[in-house]
Formats: C-alpha cells, structure tokens, sequence
C-alpha cells in the first residue's frame, strides 16, 4: 500500500460522528507514520514520503486538537454529570492519557518536520513505537469505555456539544 493512500480528510461528518472518525484517521495516519520509518530507511525523504510527513503533521497539528478540545471542554465534563464513578475514572484515565501521547507526539514531530522538508534523518525517534501504538490503545479505550455513555445524555445536552463541536470547526 501506499504512503499517499492516507490523506486528510474534510470534517463533514455530522459532529458526533467526528469523534469516531477522528479515531479512525488517527489510527490511519499513525499507522502511516509507523511505515513511514522503515520507508525512509529504504527509500529517503522522496517525494511520496514527504507528502505522508505533511499529511500527518497537518492532522495532528490542525484537526486532532479539536478532538481534545471537544472531548475536554464538552464531553467529558457532560458525561462527568451523570456521577457514574466507573466512567469517571475511565475519563480520568483518558486524560492522563492525552499527556502521555502529547509527550510522544512532541518526540515525533520534529522527524516527520525533517522528512516533509526532504531531509533524511539518521532513524526515527524513539517515541514512534508509543505514538503509533498508544493512539490505536487509547482510541480503542475510549470507544469502548466512554463514547458508548454519550447515549446516557439528555438530547439537549447533546445537541449543545454538536453545536460546539460545529463552531469549533468553522461551520
């Protein structure tokens, strides 16, 4: 398969699709950074890998952070209310989690920086294998001990987020 396969997407999905969506092409563009490394060993910062570099940098550094925002601001915090103590630890968890692959993100971005700009680096960062796997772990967490509470909240309470969810993304 390959690099190119995986390119950005448009946010048109209705808003609380996104958060599955999101969770799709994350598992799609750290899938592609995975690759990435043993495709740069091989083959050099050449034009397909460059264009892989770009479109996970452009992913991670525009649209994920609306996903945590939308998790952080407005999900969580709504499925807080529903006092539920096992789904707040899971939240609780999630979080801490967001600063375990924040730190891993930041390992990661400076390689995929140098190959997007054609630059071969001497081998990939140490945090690829956490990045590439504590995205697909936590994604998977959330889906199955989080997103499925969303069906527990009040249909305003729901809209309210898609509202934001919305705003947030420009429509």
């Amino acid at each position: 398969m390959s690099l190119l396969a995986i390119r950005p997407e448009t946010d048109d999905e209705r808003p609380l699709e996104l958060l599955y969506a999101c969770h799709e092409r994350v598992r799609r563009f750290t899938t592609t950074a995975g690759r990435l490394a043993g495709h740069v060993a091989s083959h050099g910062a050449d034009a397909e890998a460059q264009e892989a570099a770009r479109n996970v940098l452009r992913y991670f550094d525009l649209a994920l952070p609306n996903h945590h925002i939308d998790e952080e601001e407005d999900v969580f915090p709504a499925l807080r209310g529903l006092a539920d103590p096992a789904l707040d630890k899971a939240i609780d968890e999630l979080l801490a989690q967001h600063d375990t692959l924040g730190a891993a993100w930041r390992g990661v971005r400076p390689w995929l920086v140098s190959i997007a700009a054609g630059e071969t680096p001497a081998q990939a960062p140490q945090e690829l294998p956490a990045f590439v796997s504590g995205y697909a772990a936590h994604a998977d967490f959330e889906e199955q001990k989080v997103f499925s509470a969303i069906d527990r909240l009040p249909a305003d309470t729901v809209n309210a987020i898609a509202q934001r969810m919305r705003e947030r993304r420009g429509a």
